[in-house]
């Protein structure tokens, strides 16, 4: 634990592994099989229990619950891990859970997402990297999230939905089915797409063909009306021509739940 700066007031667990420049701040707990990556700063009134792997760089702002057995009521103390990436900004209040037995047993942060105050990932979840989480997002248990996700403030995933990458929840959405990459979804009794994310995908560097092409298959799948089989008929043929409708059309065929439409 070279160079790593604990508040007095802290306690760490004799079994807990702290990288180097680790800091803990005051009234913090680190419990045992907890292991902290370099220059990951906790900041004081945070509690990390494991088993928790938590990697470099990451800044836990105060006053979150991280590692946390996850609300089942079929989880019987099974050995479960919680596993974050690199460079996550989680803020006050977030709530973060390990995995089930009869689910992964891990649930999975990536790298470089913002999850804000109150927000709560639930058991199993999948969230990838480069998403924000505004306050009080709430996904519960086997979410699956894909790469720059925006869910904005309140909004919600039902257990076991996917967001595919790219996507945008409006401020209050609450999504009951699976949400194809590059949508908008606004609020609405469930939840309802509503276009695409176009200016995020033109701030990622997304050129016009290829924002072009994307629109194309969302007015195919969403618009046109067509039975989905015909739908995906459809997108098979403009995949051809496009890697990011191949992705919208592998992500609605690798689906077990309902696409949202």
């Amino acid at each position: 634990m070279s160079d790593t700066l604990i508040h007095p007031s802290a306690v760490v667990d004799p079994g807990a592994k702290l990288g180097a420049g680790v800091q803990v701040g005051a009234f913090s707990l680190i419990g045992a099989e907890v292991e902290i990556g370099d220059g990951t700063i906790v900041g004081p009134h945070c509690t990390v229990t494991g088993p928790t792997r938590i990697g470099r760089e990451n800044h836990f702002v105060g006053h979150v619950a991280v590692g946390g057995p996850p609300q089942d009521k079929k989880f019987k103390g099974e050995r479960t891990e919680l596993v974050i990436g690199d460079r996550n900004v989680v803020r006050e209040f977030v709530t973060l859970n390990r995995g089930t037995a009869t689910g992964t047993s891990v649930t999975r942060i990536g790298d470089d997402n913002w999850l804000l105050a109150y927000t709560h990932v639930a058991h199993d979840c999948d969230v990838g990297s480069h998403c924000v989480f505004s306050n009080n997002t709430t996904l519960a248990g086997h979410v699956t999230i894909g790469d720059w996700v925006i869910m904005s403030g309140f909004s919600g995933a039902h257990q076991f939905c996917r967001i595919g990458a790219h996507a945008f929840i409006g401020m209050g959405a609450l999504v009951g089915g699976d949400v194809t990459p590059f949508t908008m979804v606004a609020a609405d009794e469930h939840g309802r797409p509503r276009g695409i994310n176009s200016e995020g995908l033109k701030r990622r560097g997304f050129e016009p063909e290829r924002i072009s092409a994307i629109k194309r298959a969302y007015r195919t799948l969403y618009v046109a009306g067509l039975p989905l089989a015909d739908a995906q008929a459809q997108l098979a043929e403009q995949a051809r021509d496009s890697a990011d409708v191949q992705a919208m059309l592998d992500f609605i065929t690798s689906g077990e739940r309902r696409l949202l439409r």
